[in-house]
């Protein structure tokens, strides 16, 4: 696996074969604060990004909230072009994500993102997956579809290229 951008802690996980931390080294940033520890792992063709809810992360029927569905979801397109495609996705940006609710996620399960690359051309990736729980991913919460921007190469001074 290609090393991660300098601000993501992306190691192996003790006791959780193939897992692999997701986690901002900034705990001030939003990923860390909002949706706490995250894992990732690559399935094949298909990348998931693990969660852990907490009642934090609850609307007022006790299931979770969809904006957290919907960060999620925004991770794991990044978190899938890291795993799948070796891409820098540090800097890249969602350009797009069309996601459609199906069901409630529970609290007391772990949540997860399962996203694949469709196509990836010189500056765009575009991507699909479900957002599942269950042992068997038995219980859909939610489908979605996105498009990402990925980085743009260091620019370099025109002094620097001398």
């Amino acid at each position: 696996m290609k090393k991660p951008p300098s601000f993501f802690d992306c190691e192996p996980i003790d006791g959780a074969p193939g897992w692999y931390s997701w986690d901002l080294k900034d705990d001030t940033r939003f990923n860390a604060v909002v949706m706490g520890e995250l894992r990732v792992r690559q399935e094949g063709e298909r990348a998931r990004l693990r969660m852990m809810p907490e009642r934090k992360h609850t609307n007022l029927q006790d299931m979770i909230h969809g904006a957290v569905t919907l960060s999620l979801i925004d991770i794991a397109l990044f978190s899938g072009m890291h795993m799948l495609r070796e891409s820098d996705a540090g800097m890249a940006v969602t350009l797009e994500l069309s996601t459609q609710f199906i069901g409630a996620g529970k609290v007391d399960q772990p949540l997860d993102a399962v996203v694949e690359v469709m196509r990836e051309t010189g500056r765009l990736m575009f991507l699909r997956g479900e957002v599942v729980q269950g042992s068997n991913d038995e219980h859909l919460v939610a489908a979605f579809s996105g498009m990402v921007r990925k980085a743009s190469a260091p620019k370099t001074s025109p002094a620097a290229a001398k």
